[in-house]
């Protein structure tokens, strides 16, 4: 699969577009950042430290549950999974 072209933004547009750009870099786009139309700068994906970062958060949830479970909700938080579902219904209809 050839690889796309190098897409250009200014430092504003970047600026505005973070999450797009970001998103495209992940998904192999280069993004190049320009000021006033000058190259300076490039974003481009980083698969190792995406991959090192997920194994990082995997082996802490380990201790977030051991955590939990040493830190119970007290009994005024508690709620059942069908309070909660009510809860979620109760704020949907307000949005209308």
């Amino acid at each position: 699969m050839p690889k796309e072209l190098a897409v250009q933004v200014n430092i504003l547009e970047a600026k505005n577009r973070l999450s797009q750009l970001v998103k495209a870099a992940q998904a192999g786009q280069e993004v190049v950042i320009a000021n006033r139309g000058h190259p300076v700068a490039r974003l481009v994906g980083s698969a190792p430290a995406a991959m090192a970062a997920a194994v990082d958060v995997a082996a802490g949830a380990g201790d977030i549950v051991a955590w939990l479970h040493s830190h119970p909700l007290p009994a005024y938080a508690r709620r059942s999974p069908k309070e909660i579902e009510a809860a979620l219904a109760e704020e949907r209809l307000a949005w209308d």
